[in-house]
C-alpha cells in the first residue's frame, strides 16, 4: 500500500487525496468486489499514516440502465431492461427502488468492515446539475471525444454514434446528437421516428455514455487514484480510454491506477458475477468471517494476483493462518503494517486457539459457548481459555454462522442423544467395554494422547473399525474430530455411561 500511496501523493502533492470506487448496484454486491473497496481503504489509511488527508468516495452508478436480468430476479423484470436502477421497484415488494434494495446490504457490510467512505448516488448528481459542465464539455470536443475513442479502441464508430444516452419516457436511448444550448441547458437530438427533438440536461435526463461518465467523474470529483478490475485494464481498455479523455476533452491529469485481479470460487476459472449468480455475497461473508479476516484475505495477496476463495477447508486454513500471524514474536515491518490495516476500526474477534479446534469443541460441547471455554480449557489451549474467554465467546458466533452456512459435512457433528446396543455386534461392545474400564482409571487430567493410547492397546477389532465404532457410538457418523482429543474433552462420567452402551 505504500507504493500506491506514494504515487497518489506524487499525483497531488498538497491537499486532500481523493480516492474513489464505483459500481452499477444491478445486483447484489458480490464478494470479489471487496478487493476495491479494502484496496481504498488501505491506501487512505496508508496516506493518513505518512500525514496526510486522504477521502474514499464510493460513485454508486445509479443512473445506469438496467441492462441484463440477474438469475434470481422472475422473468417479469425484462420490462424495465434500459430503465435507469434508481426508476426500478425493489424486488421485496417495498417502496424503495432496485439500486436502493442493491446497495443497503453493502452499506451494512461497509461498517461491519470498519471501512469510512463518502457514497455518491449517481441519479443525484446529475438530476441536481453536477455533470452538467461534463456534458457541455464534451460535446464542445464531440470531435475529440470520438477520436480519442476510435484511436483507442481501434474502431470505426457509426454516423450516428453519440458520447450520451437520453431519458425517453422512462427508458435510456442512444440517440443521434444534433446540437447542445449551454444558456437553455437543452440538447436537441434525433429520436426513433427519425424527428428532432428537444430534452434538458439540467435535470438527469441525458446521461453520458459509461466510456464518458468515468472520466467524467474523475473531472468533477478530482479523483487521485482508484483501484479498478484488470478487465479495464487491459491495453485499449476502459481506463486507457478514460486517460486519453481526461487529456483531450477535460484537461486533466487521470488519477493513478490500481489495476487489480479477481476473487474466483476455489475451482472455478470464472470471476464471480452477480448477474451470473456465482458470486458469493458480501453482506454473507461478513456475517461469516471476522472484520479482520475478510481484510486480511485480500491484503495477504498483491492487487495483481488472482486469489482463490474456498468458504469450507479454506476458511479453516485463512483463520488459522491469520492468528499465528497474530501471535507472531518477530513480525517484519510489513507485518505489521498488514495487521494495522486488517485491525483498523474492527473489533477484535479472532483467538489464539486454532480455528479447527474451537469448531470441534463448540460443537462436542452442543453449541453451548460456556461449556466450549471449559472443555478448551481442559485441553493444550487452557492459558488462552483462561484470557481470551470473552473473545473466545465473540468469535463462536462467526463459527455457529460458518457451521450453518459454509461447513462441509464431514467437519459437522452432534452427539447421539440417544444409543442402541443391538447396533453394535459383540466384537464392538468387547471392545467399548474395556475401553470404558480404562478411561474410568484415568485422572482428571488425562490427554488427548492417553485416550488414543488407550483405544490402541485394545485387542480384537482392527484399528480402524475401533474409530468407526467410537463414531457411530458417539456422534452416528463413521468419521468425526481427532478421537482421542475428542474423547479427552467429553464429560467423563457421560462418556462411561455411552462406552457402556448406556443412554
Amino acid at each position: 500500500m505504500t507504493k500506491a500511496a506514494k504515487a497518489a501523493e506524487a499525483r497531488k502533492p498538497k491537499g486532500e487525496i481523493i480516492i474513489e470506487s464505483g459500481i452499477s448496484p444491478s445486483g447484489g454486491y458480490h464478494m470479489g468486489y471487496l478487493r476495491e473497496i479494502i484496496l481504498c481503504d488501505a491506501v487512505k489509511l496508508t496516506l493518513e499514516k505518512r500525514g496526510r488527508q486522504a477521502k474514499h468516495v464510493h460513485f454508486v452508478d445509479d443512473l445506469d440502465g438496467f441492462r441484463k436480468l440477474p438469475k434470481n430476479l422472475p422473468a417479469s423484470y425484462e420490462q424495465y431492461l434500459g430503465k435507469p436502477l434508481c426508476d426500478i421497484p425493489a424486488p421485496d415488494g417495498s417502496d424503495q427502488s432496485y439500486a436502493d434494495y442493491a446497495l443497503k446490504e453493502f452499506l451494512e457490510s461497509l461498517s461491519l468492515l470498519g471501512v469510512d467512505v463518502e457514497v455518491i448516488r449517481s441519479h443525484l448528481k446529475y438530476r441536481s446539475g453536477f455533470f452538467g459542465p461534463a456534458i457541455e464539455k464534451t460535446l464542445a470536443k464531440i470531435k475529440e471525444t470520438r477520436q480519442v475513442l476510435e484511436d483507442i479502441s481501434g474502431r470505426e464508430l457509426t454516423d450516428d454514434w453519440a458520447p450520451i444516452q437520453v431519458n425517453e419516457d422512462g427508458y435510456l436511448k442512444n440517440r443521434r446528437f444534433v446540437s447542445i444550448d449551454t444558456s437553455k441547458k437543452e440538447i436537441i437530438y434525433i429520436d426513433g421516428d427519425d424527428k428532432q427533438q428537444t430534452i434538458s440536461y439540467a435535470k438527469g435526463d441525458v446521461k453520458l455514455n459509461w466510456r464518458l461518465d468515468w472520466p467524467a467523474r474523475w473531472w468533477l470529483l478530482d479523483v487521485n487514484l482508484e483501484p479498478f478490475g484488470r478487465d479495464h485494464a487491459t491495453k485499449g481498455g476502459s481506463y486507457d480510454t478514460g486517460a486519453a479523455l481526461m487529456d483531450k476533452v477535460f484537461d486533466h491529469p487521470a488519477p493513478v491506477s490500481l489495476p487489480y485481479n479477481f476473487v474466483n470460487r476455489a475451482g472455478e476459472t470464472k470471476k464471480m458475477s452477480a448477474s451470473a449468480g456465482n458470486g458469493i455475497l458480501m453482506s454473507e461473508v461478513v456475517s461469516v468471517l471476522p472484520a479482520e479476516v475478510v481484510r486480511y484475505f485480500i491484503l495477504k495477496s498483491s492487487p495483481d494476483k488472482l486469489i482463490f476463495f474456498d468458504p469450507q477447508a479454506g476458511v479453516v486454513r485463512l483463520i488459522d493462518e491469520y492468528a499465528e500471524l497474530l501471535a507472531k514474536s518477530d513480525k517484519t515491518p510489513d507485518e505489521e503494517q498488514l495487521i494495522e490495516l486488517c485491525t483498523h476500526g474492527v473489533e477484535r474477534i479472532v483467538s489464539n486457539v486454532p480455528f479447527s479446534h474451537l469448531v470441534e469443541s463448540y460443537q462436542a460441547a452442543l453449541k453451548d459457548e460456556a461449556k466450549t471455554i471449559e472443555i478448551i480449557g481442559r485441553t493444550e489451549h487452557a492459558e488462552a481459555a483462561a484470557k481470551e474467554a470473552e473473545l473466545i465467546k465473540r468469535e463462536l458466533k462467526f463459527i455457529a454462522s460458518w457451521l450453518d452456512k459454509w461447513a462441509s459435512d464431514d467437519v459437522k457433528f452432534s452427539l447421539a442423544e440417544k444409543v442402541k446396543p443391538s447396533d453394535f455386534s459383540e466384537d464392538e461392545k468387547t471392545f467399548l467395554n474395556k475401553l470404558a474400564e480404562k478411561v474410568a482409571k484415568f485422572s482428571t487430567d488425562a490427554s488427548g494422547e492417553d485416550f488414543h493410547k488407550a483405544i490402541y492397546d485394545i485387542t480384537g477389532l482392527e484399528p480402524s473399525d475401533k474409530f468407526k465404532t467410537l463414531y457411530r457410538l458417539l456422534i452416528n457418523q463413521d468419521h468425526g474430530p481427532r478421537a482421542g482429543w475428542f474423547l479427552s474433552i467429553l464429560p467423563r462420567d457421560w462418556l462411561i455411561k455411552r462406552l457402556k452402551l448406556q443412554s
